[in-house]
């Protein structure tokens, strides 16, 4: 694990920006496609400002997901997506399309199974029985949560399922859908942005002691794990 700590919000976004050029061009020269998963919250403010000044004339190849989404409409307020296509897109020369969303039209647990074959079809070509990300945004919650695995939750037992729901979240809504560890540790890459004085306890608690939490548990087994940090997050780390 690599943790960097920068000044302040506006350099994790730079570091976050040259991370993300890098990992897209390798990608991009290998495969070419770029697959990145996103996490709402903060990240999304962070993405914005980092693909506003991202001059690559490849951005049509470049493909979104979701590491996870909350059970509600995309008109919602709590919709990851609908954060995106408000916040981000109009920003960018990104379209619509090139978001692979889920499908809340089921029931929860029906979303969870159809979003695994839609990710499972966007892969198929690389005939892997776990797909790899080229990287992952990922976020982590003031109970060391991140996606949709929440501390003492059975989803951080799950080893068969990529994709899974929950209906009892800690955190509301309860309705949600997530990656679950397999897939989120397959990744090339995965990096945690946070900023403020808010994260340093859980910084310190899940990346410095080493306390046994969801975001804790993010450990790519043949990939890279990147925790960029402003001086106040990072207040703890040494």
């Amino acid at each position: 694990m690599n943790i960097i700590v920068v000044k302040n919000e506006a350099e994790v976004v730079e570091k976050l920006k040259q991370e993300i050029e890098q990992r897209s061009e390798e990608a991009l020269k290998t495969r070419g496609v770029f697959r990145l998963g996103l996490s709402g919250g903060s990240l999304v403010s962070y993405l914005s400002s980092a693909l506003e000044s991202i001059k690559s004339s490849d951005l049509d190849k470049w493909q979104f997901f979701f590491c996870d989404e909350r059970f509600v409409p995309d008109t919602d307020g709590d919709s990851t997506y609908g954060v995106y296509k408000t916040a981000l897109i109009p920003k960018t020369t990104l379209k619509e399309k090139q978001f692979v969303w889920i499908d809340l039209s089921g029931s929860v647990e029906n979303c969870a199974e159809d979003y695994e074959k839609k990710i499972l079809k966007e892969f198929s070509m690389e005939k892997a029985s776990v797909p790899r990300f080229d990287l992952l945004l990922l976020g982590m919650g003031p109970d060391g949560h991140t996606c949709s695995l929440f501390p003492g939750h059975a989803l951080l037992e799950e080893h068969h399922k990529l994709i899974a729901s929950i209906d009892d979240s800690p955190k509301p809504p309860p309705k949600r859908i997530t990656m679950t560890l397999p897939l989120i540790n397959n990744a090339s890459c995965c990096i945690f942005a946070m900023c403020g004085e808010g994260k340093a306890d859980m910084v310190k608690r899940v990346f410095v002691d080493k306390e046994s939490l969801p975001a804790g548990m993010v450990k790519p087994t043949n990939g890279d794990l990147l925790c960029i940090l402003d001086e106040a997050a990072g207040k703890y780390v040494k």
